[in-house]
């Protein structure tokens, strides 16, 4: 079994639709420039509110992915 070394970034997704979906959002838009992400970690949540509502969800998170051998 080899040993990997990772690095972490932080991202916040956003979405209309909800939680899960804003983590989709920031995951998928960072497996566009990088590769063997692995893992991710929520942070944060947070959303905004208009007329009573909630608008949109942030979604902070810390995501890890394995540098290459």
């Amino acid at each position: 079994m080899s040993e990997h070394v990772y690095k972490q970034v932080e991202l916040t997704g956003s979405s209309k639709v909800g939680i899960e979906d804003a983590i989709q959002v920031a995951i998928a838009k960072a497996s566009q420039t990088l590769h063997n992400l692995d893992w991710f970690q929520v942070i944060e949540t947070r959303g905004n509110i208009a007329k009573g509502k909630v608008e949109y969800w942030q979604v902070t998170l810390n995501l890890g992915f394995r540098l290459d051998d």
